[in-house]
């Protein structure tokens, strides 16, 4: 294995995280204390906005939907259709069950979804609107009764784009509100945004950080960090599709890494070559510029073997396969947040139109945790039952006796009342407190 292009180090990285961390420590502990208050003075800080509420009314967006052109609604509709389905065959393919394992003992499963969650759908310089189907479209599919979503403003304007995506998308409540403030909030509650039980959705580091810290007092969806790709190519791949799917994910921001991994010496120098002549022209080259000189990376392997065995490695976000049989993949990686097989997909329709989430995990999260997906929405719980009294008289004889061997008594003596209920004779603590006081 050899690099044709290294990235800076990544403990350039980390060194920014502590401050992030202080920083976002500040201001969650500000919105827990002083509540609304604090919400209306960072938004007003960092985005210059501080309306009468940050709660959009019904009729504000019937307004904001009806300007946004019917062909970007259609578009948004149809796309909503993909997540939609694809959520609700994740859905079908949860099985609740009720199974006897022992006479008069009945063992279960249920999947229930949660009461209430947040879904943050990131703006700043770009309204991104896709984020919009993947948390509040994923959430209505697992059953969540009340999905409240915030967006930021983006330069002192609603994007009504956005607004109209999470209103098609089921969205309970709609905030215009952005940042740690809107993360902490939705954690948290305030007198005008309710608690909710999960959160979910990308952001900058700061959300995510906010995210992490509140972990616990709330559900996440997952750690997120900056959006990753990994390409495997052979000799057969084309340089510019290569080239150009790279890039598609270093305009998320300047620490987005972008790898490619080949078998071919060849094609690596040629895509360095390709990327070079397209950044020039890139609308968003001050962030795919940057990302691909720090964090871009072209490694030559021996072979396809040694190639996947170096992905796994990554464990990133995206892996975009181009090679001359790339559903050998599906045999040979595992850790990955979501897989691209052939050049007639590729991870921007994972982004933004074919209906599988693009809530992924980063930063090698991908080795413990797939990304966002309908049973993120769900509790899976269990019951039981038991109505045969000599099955629980064996039970709880058996408990007794576990129990006892772990000196917890008072489990022992659960077991011992159902056995006794069953004829069998009172241990002595039992005959000792069931005895008749003088």
């Amino acid at each position: 294995m050899r690099f044709l292009k290294s990235s800076l180090d990544a403990g350039t990285v980390a060194a920014g995280d502590a401050a992030v961390q202080e920083t976002v420590r500040q201001l969650v502990e500000a919105v827990r204390e002083r509540g609304d208050a604090a919400v209306r003075e960072l938004s007003e800080r960092f985005d210059g906005w501080a309306p009468p509420s940050f709660r959009l009314s019904a009729g504000e967006i019937e307004k904001l939907v009806r300007t946004v052109p019917q062909t970007i609604l259609d578009d948004i509709r149809y796309v909503q259709e993909q997540v939609r389905g694809f959520a609700e065959a994740q859905r079908a393919s949860m099985g609740e069950f009720e199974i006897e394992t022992l006479p008069g003992v009945r063992l279960g499963q249920r999947h229930i979804p949660v009461a209430a969650a947040g879904a943050y759908v990131p703006g700043g310089r770009y309204p991104l609107v896709a984020s919009a189907h993947m948390t509040i479209v994923t959430a209505k599919a697992a059953g969540v009764a009340r999905v409240a979503a915030c967006t930021p403003p983006i330069r002192g304007e609603i994007p009504a784009t956005t607004v109209a995506a999470m209103h098609l998308a089921g969205a309970d409540e709609i905030y215009v509100l952005g940042g740690v403030q809107a993360v902490a909030a939705l954690a948290l509650g305030t007198g005008e945004i309710a608690p909710v039980a999960l959160l979910a959705g990308p952001g900058n580091a700061y959300v995510a950080e906010a995210k992490r810290q509140l972990f616990g007092e709330v559900g996440i969806d997952l750690p997120a960090g900056p959006t990753e790709i990994l390409v495997v190519a052979d000799g057969t791949a084309d340089p510019l599709t290569v080239a150009v799917d790279l890039l598609s994910q270093a305009e998320h921001g300047p620490d987005s890494p972008a790898v490619l991994v080949t078998t071919s010496e060849a094609l690596g120098r040629e895509v360095i070559a390709l990327v070079e002549r397209i950044l020039p022209g890139m609308p968003t080259r001050d962030y795919a510029a940057p990302a691909w000189r720090d964090r871009g990376e072209v490694v030559v392997v021996d072979d396809l073997e040694q190639a996947w065995a170096v992905a796994d490695g990554y464990a990133f976000e995206h892996v975009e396969v181009l090679t001359a049989e790339p559903r050998r993949a599906l045999d040979r990686l595992s850790n990955y947040g979501a897989l691209f097989l052939g050049d007639g997909t590729c991870v921007s329709y994972g982004d933004k139109v074919i209906g599988t989430n693009h809530v992924l995990p980063t930063r090698k999260a991908a080795r413990y945790t797939g990304g966002l997906w309908v049973g993120k929405y769900l509790r899976t719980v269990t019951y039981q039952e038991v109505t045969d009294p000599a099955t629980s008289a064996a039970l709880g004889r058996l408990c007794g006796r576990a129990a006892r061997v772990e000196t917890f008594e008072g489990h022992a003596r659960s077991g011992d009342l159902r056995a006794v209920r069953a004829g069998d004779p009172a241990p002595a603590w039992l005959a000792e407190v069931t005895a008749p006081r003088t």
